[in-house]
């Protein structure tokens, strides 16, 4: 079995923060894969059908939601749920699970959330919270659409683009994933002045320092 881990993000500025903090880096294949969940999840699968890993983790940096995940946090999945799949009707919108014709959730290995969580709390000071982590193809820029998305899915802490595009490829291949967002914004009206991104990929360096210790 290969130990080793596909780590896939969506630009070349999350790659390298990643690749800043890898101690034992050839354990390690870090790919920019793309934004939105079609790009993730083809490079996922692409990286999948010309290697063996042991785990993929989709990681990044990403919104949270107010009271839940603050600027500068981490949040480790336990699902990946695609949001905003699925159709509207009279009533409101229901998901793929609903209708009956798909899924819009992968749950993240459990293993591996236990390990990263610990060496991040015991050995860093980073705040960490663990939950869903929502993927949209359209990031938040309203209060209203804030709402909506907390109506879908009332437990998420953050929201991405990629998780449920990285986490549907290796579900398909049979290999566990989960998704590490580092926050840089909160979920909400758009306001870009405030979003702290130097700092959330800073987070994402220090994340990843541990990674080599547990995974």
């Amino acid at each position: 079995m290969s130990s080793r881990i596909l780590i896939v993000t969506a630009v070349e500025a999350e790659r390298k923060a990643i690749e800043d903090g890898l101690k034992v880096p050839e354990y390690y294949h870090v790919i920019a894969g793309g934004a939105g969940p079609a790009s993730a999840a083809a490079a996922t699968a692409a990286a999948l059908a010309s290697d063996s890993y042991k785990l993929v983790i989709n990681a990044g940096i990403g919104g949270g939601f107010p009271g839940r995940a603050g600027i500068g946090d981490v949040v480790i999945s336990t699902e990946m749920i695609q949001a905003d799949l699925g159709s509207e009707t009279a009533e409101g919108f229901r998901s793929v699970d609903e209708l009956g014709f798909g899924r819009s959730r992968v749950t993240a290995d459990f293993e591996a959330i236990q390990s990263i969580q610990s060496a991040l709390q015991t050995s860093t000071d980073l705040p960490v919270h663990y939950g869903p982590i929502i993927t949209v193809s359209t990031t938040t820029g309203t209060a209203h659409t804030a709402e909506e998305l907390l109506r879908r899915v009332p437990e998420a802490y953050a929201e991405s683009m990629e998780g449920y595009g990285v986490a549907a490829a290796a579900s398909y291949m049979n290999v566990p994933v989960l998704e590490i967002r580092a926050i840089s914004n909160t979920v909400g009206p758009r306001n870009r002045d405030a979003w702290r991104i130097p700092e959330a990929l800073q987070a994402l360096t220090t994340a990843s320092q541990k990674l080599s210790e547990v995974l």
